[in-house]
């Protein structure tokens, strides 16, 4: 599947936009590349300078410092799953397809597409797994939510949850559950891979995470 795709992001998050130049683009995307092959701990902006064989002083003129930089990676991620949840579902009427569709997405890695400038989503999906709760679960979480950086990961949710009220109205909690399908999403899948004793993944580890979250919004919702 190839997409070429822009989004337009909240400018609180970068000093500079590094959509507008190839600079600010190749930042992007060797982070990605970086932060995926080190883990967001021992990523430094003096190794994604030399990757991209630049200066800090440049990496600095776009992201003020490197959780800026992650946030502005895992909101690029959610504004994509966003428009590719509404590609899929453009021509789907019933809500438990709808839902099934979306577990799909939510459970199963990216396909690459082989645009030369696009960043590498199987990569980004794995970061996503592993590092996206490191933008929220911050002391400064509230400070920083004033500036509406969230809002990609809101937006998703309440897509997802206004699925769920469509499939059963009567359920009261669909914003709740939908955040809970794409935190355990990323919890199980990565349990499966490096706690695998903290999941049932033994039987069926690559679709396992769909199968279980596949149980556990239909029994919740009472759907067969």
């Amino acid at each position: 599947m190839n997409f070429q795709v822009s989004f337009k992001m909240n400018e609180n998050i970068f000093l500079r936009d590094p959509e507008g130049s190839e600079v600010g683009k190749e930042i992007v995307k060797n982070a990605i590349d970086l932060i995926y092959e080190l883990g967001f701990e021992k990523f430094t902006f003096k190794k994604l300078a030399v990757e991209i064989n630049s200066t800090e002083a440049t990496v600095y003129r776009y992201f003020e410092n490197k959780h800026r930089l992650l946030l502005y990676i895992i909101n690029w991620y959610w504004k994509y799953i966003e428009f590719l949840l509404h590609f899929q579902l453009q021509n789907v009427n019933d809500p438990k397809e709808k839902l099934t569709i979306i577990l799909g997405i939510l459970t199963h890695e990216l396909p690459n597409s082989t645009g030369s400038e696009f960043y590498n989503m199987p990569f980004l999906n794995k970061i996503v797994i592993a590092e996206s709760s490191k933008v929220y679960l911050i002391k400064e979480v509230a400070e920083i939510n004033k500036e509406q950086v969230f809002k990609p990961y809101k937006d998703l949710c309440a897509d997802i949850a206004k699925i769920i009220a469509e499939a059963q109205p009567q359920y009261q909690f669909p914003h709740s559950l939908s955040t809970t399908l794409i935190e355990t999403a990323h919890q199980q899948q990565y349990f499966s891979i490096y706690l695998p004793r903290l999941t049932d993944a033994a039987e069926n580890p690559k679709e396992f995470t769909y199968l279980f979250l596949t149980d556990l919004l239909f029994n919740t919702l009472k759907i067969d």
